[in-house]
């Protein structure tokens, strides 16, 4: 990835030997404004390279900063949608119009405005100025409050993600201030010279900063520093995220740079530009701008991204075309696009690619399928094997692979503008979305009608989730979903819960990043600086203990600082090391050839592969496998394999009872899936057996409520209870057990019946084995 930039021969504006103020700022993806101490406004279409003067400023007016109202998909805001905020230097700011008629000017601040901002939903602007002062004021510019003053100038302010928190610099300084005033403030040293400009991108809620030590800097929003560049020549004087937190970039004297989210550098370039002193992002992030000392308005974009899957290459070489290159026999292909390429994706066959005003989808390279889209900012695309999401500022859209729209799921509070790849996740029939107003909860939706699933209750974890996957394999009732909190703990659980409570399950600490692989149910990802892979991650809700035996854990000494992992496809983890390289680790076929087996029920094959392949990981698996697709023989002859004597007792016992259902039921009770047996038994009319088993829980009260309920064993519950307190040298002093209490309790009869009990499920076994015999022999 890299900057094509273009410089005009001569600047728009009039140079007055150096320029201390000019800035830049977007209105669609094709127009900008720019203002600069010549007192212009002047108008720039990049689509017909024309640059018109809009207004001359007053004599007094001279800019520091320019913002744009926010775009937002609300009509009423529409006409607001055309006005900018303009800073300058005799401590006002000047509400404008699109046509350059200043709306309203007001007093703000003693000496220079240096830095104004709307807040994202355009309810707020904040201005910064010389005097050290931090007010806020409302859309029409009303003053709300003065929300900080200092000593010193503040040359940058940011909005935080939600609005409610405000970042502004303060010499070396940078400091978090929530707007709440009770709410803690988050000071520190930032820099070893004055800071110059920040950014906080809504996004990934990273924040940059650069100053005059030369240096930019990348942090998250509790002050920990993440990425520190080396000293450049000169101070660093402009930054600015893309609207997606993929990349940001940063303006110096004759240098442009662009940078990943993580902080290392992506391209370089040289122009001859003085001190680049405004940096803007177009809102589909595929331009950039940058306001110059020398008068110029510089323009750079994004071209050569890559995508890659399997043996397909894919590379934007210009803004409207695309390289495809097969790596097997080299044959090369051009994809030509009528518009600006804004977003791609490349998975499961199928190259969809999002332009300013249409989608295409190629299965071949040949006959792309192409409609429209509503909007051209598409933020973010998401692949599965049979559907792909669209991400754009207005909301969320699956549509099939021959451009059918599917399904469009909307909740409260819905910001797509803000959704990324680890707060989204796609699978065949799930849409998985992190609660931007409460992280700890993810809303889980149909991806084929939209709708909340089963009761519309949404997944609640007790830590903030940072990351979500979704399984990619198998059918919609066994879907799993991933999650990485803040302490970073990778957990997993179940999508469809059927009304009880979701059971989530612990199944790594330290995990960094993660990835499903594409053709099975194979987690991988980053655990403490080694590359974890969890061959059967779902082992883990019928044998945890099998946990720590299903892992693949490969050294991290051939990876460098911080890698993440970006996809597994096929055998291959791709990995972007810190400093921005990619690598490539295999994982054995073996696992997923597994997992075949197991969904199509093929348990000789599956016997065989690890006979063949004598890993003890492999007959982790299988057991696994077996135990939750009630295989017992398979089972069996697994946990042997592996010496787990503990399981081969259970299973060994299990396939002794007398019926299917009450062998279900112990096997559920293995897994720990105490309700669920319970509920297994009650379903086949073994009632002793349910009471038996929160007897042998000692759930006294659970097991009093069967046998009231059903009019059985009452006297056994009693008897058990009895002999349980007298163990323990204590009276009953429950309520409900005295209420029952029929004196001396006779353990033969109560033996008796237990003994009949077992004897019918005996006779109802050999029933049921007989008609099976006799249908089969039909």
């Amino acid at each position: 990835m890299r900057l094509k930039t273009s410089l005009l021969k001569e600047s728009k504006h009039i140079l007055f030997v150096v320029m201390e103020h000019i800035c830049v700022g977007w209105t669609t993806a094709d127009e900008l404004y720019s203002c600069s101490e010549d007192h212009q406004i002047l108008k720039w279409n990049l689509l017909t390279s024309e640059t018109s003067l809009i207004v001359k400023l007053p004599e007094e007016i001279y800019p520091t900063d320019l913002h744009w109202f926010p775009k937002t998909v609300g009509v009423k805001k529409q006409a607001q949608a055309e006005i900018f905020v303009l800073t300058s230097t005799d401590g006002k700011f000047h509400l404008t119009s699109k046509m350059g008629r200043i709306e309203k000017s007001v007093e703000a601040h003693k000496g220079a405005v240096l830095a104004g901002r709307w807040n994202y939903d355009g309810t707020a602007l904040i201005t910064a100025g010389e005097d050290g002062q931090i007010k806020i004021w409302s859309k029409s510019g009303m003053l709300r409050s003065t929300l900080a003053s200092q000593g010193s100038p503040v040359y940058s302010v940011a909005w935080g993600p939600d609005s409610d928190r405000i970042l502004y610099t303060s010499g070396r300084q940078l400091i978090i201030k929530p707007l709440q005033p009770s709410a803690k403030i988050i000071q520190w040293k930032a820099h070893d010279g004055v800071i110059l400009k920040v950014d906080w991108n809504s996004v990934n809620d990273l924040i940059l900063s650069g100053g005059e030590d030369c240096k930019y800097k990348v942090w998250d929003s509790f002050g920990h520093l993440l990425h520190c560049s080396l000293s450049h020549d000169y101070p660093v004087t402009s930054l600015s995220w893309a609207p997606d937190g993929e990349v940001f970039a940063v303006g110096s004297f004759n240098t442009l740079r662009l940078c990943d989210k993580t902080g290392w550098s992506y391209a370089l370039e040289k122009p001859n530009t003085g001190s680049v002193f405004s940096l803007a992002w177009s809102a589909d992030g595929t331009q950039l701008a940058g306001a110059c000392g020398n008068g110029h308005v510089i323009f750079a974009h994004v071209v050569e991204q890559h995508w890659e899957w399997k043996n397909f290459v894919i590379t934007l070489t210009k803004r409207r075309t695309m390289q495809v290159r097969n790596v097997l026999n080299d044959a090369v292909d051009l994809l030509e696009f009528r518009d600006r390429v804004i977003k791609a994706s490349l998975a499961h066959g199928h190259l969809v690619v999002a332009t300013s005003l249409q989608c295409y989808v190629y299965k071949n390279w040949n006959t792309p399928l192409i409609f429209d889209l509503k909007e051209g900012t598409v933020s973010l695309i998401l692949q599965a094997e049979k559907h792909f999401l669209l991400v754009d500022g207005a909301g969320l859209y699956t549509f099939s692979y021959e451009g059918r729209l599917i399904s469009s799921p909307k909740f409260p509070g819905m910001r797509a503008d803000i959704l990324n790849a680890q707060s989204v996740s796609l699978s065949n029939d799930t849409i998985a979305i992190r609660d931007k107003s409460d992280e700890k909860v993810i809303l889980l939706f149909d991806a084929l009608t939209g709708k909340a699933l089963g009761d519309g209750k949404p997944l609640t974890h007790k830590q903030e989730v940072l990351e979500i996957a979704l399984d990619q394999c198998g059918p919609s009732t066994d879907r799993k979903i991933a999650l990485i909190d803040k302490n970073r703990d990778l957990y997993l659980t179940t999508v469809r819960h059927l009304g009880r409570e979701p059971k989530i399950c612990k199944i790594g600490s330290m995990v960094h990043s993660m990835a499903w692989n594409d053709a099975a149910n194979i987690l991988c990802g980053i655990q403490d600086n080694q590359l974890t892979v969890w061959y059967y991650p779902s082992v883990v809700f019928t044998d945890k203990e099998l946990l720590p035996k299903t892992l693949c854990i490969k050294d991290g000494s051939e990876f460098r600082r911080a890698p993440q992992v970006l996809n597994y496809i096929g055998t291959k983890v791709t990995l972007r090391q810190g400093d921005g390289s990619l690598v490539y680790s295999s994982v054995l076929p073996f696992p997923a050839l597994l997992h075949e087996y197991s969904i199509s029920a093929r348990w000789e094959d599956a016997l065989r592969l690890c006979c063949y392949a004598k890993d003890q990981s492999l007959w982790a698996c299988l057991a696994g496998m077996a135990m939750a697709n009630r295989e017992l023989t398979t089972a069996e002859m697994a946990y042997a394999a592996i010496g787990e004597v503990r399981a081969l007792d259970t299973v060994f016992l299990a396939s002794l009872f007398p019926s299917k259902e009450s062998s279900l039921a112990h096997m559920l009770l293995f897994s720990g899936q105490v309700q669920e047996a319970e509920a297994a038994f009650l379903q086949a009319g073994l009632i002793y057996q349910a009471i038996q088993v929160n007897i042998d829980l000692y759930n006294w009260e659970r097991a009093l409520e069967l046998a009231v309920k059903h009019k059985t064993h009452v006297d056994t519950v009693l008897a058990y209870r009895e002999k349980f307190l007298q163990k323990f040298g204590r009276k009953e002093t429950n309520k409900r057990f005295l209420q029952y209490s029929e004196g001396v309790l006779d353990w033969e009869k109560i033996q008796a019946k237990i003994e009949m009990e077992l004897s019918k499920e005996r006779e109802r076994a050999a029933n049921t084995s007989v008609r099976s015999s006799v249908a089969s022999r039909r």
